[in-house]
């Protein structure tokens, strides 16, 4: 029997488009130099909102409001790590240019979709590409659709 515990790493993403550009990070990773959206992981007594505002503020000083959910994603690295990824639609209200970005975080750089069709290669994980076609598709879900229980008791926060 197998007394091993799977437990999928949750993370969060934010999908940001301006003009026709989405905002992406070029990160340092143990695969290489990878493109990937603003995210990362859920921390303990967050919010999927409150992590997904804090991710991408971290990895490119810009201040993100979520304003729908783009989609839930369950992927599987090669490595046999399983992710379970929110991926949150939104603006950004603001850029601090004195911030410092992340660790490993190398720099925030808007892109067409063209050109990060052409960057494929170099993606963190397919993710990325299918986050962006969803996006241009369409597809939404409100935010209502999350609910945060905070104390194991029923409470709503």
């Amino acid at each position: 029997m197998n007394t091993t515990v799977w437990k999928p790493h949750v993370v969060v993403a934010a999908i940001i488009e301006r003009d026709g550009r989405f905002l992406l990070v070029e990160e340092e990773t143990t695969e290489g130099i990878r493109f990937n959206q603003p995210a990362g992981h859920l921390e303990d007594g967050e919010s999927l909102l409150e992590a997904v505002q804090r991710e991408a503020f971290e990895e490119t000083a810009h201040h993100f409001v979520p304003e729908a959910l783009l989609g839930v994603y369950r992927w599987r690295h090669p490595d046999g790590r399983t992710y379970m990824r929110f991926a949150f639609i939104g603006s950004v209200t603001g850029f601090d240019p004195e911030a410092e970005l992340d660790a490993g975080i190398l720099r925030a750089v808007w892109m067409t979709p063209e050109e990060i069709r052409a960057s494929a290669a170099r993606h963190r994980s397919p993710l990325l590409l299918r986050c962006i076609e969803d996006y241009r598709s369409g597809r939404r879900c409100s935010l209502e659709v999350l609910t945060d229980m905070y104390d194991g008791m029923g409470e709503l926060t």
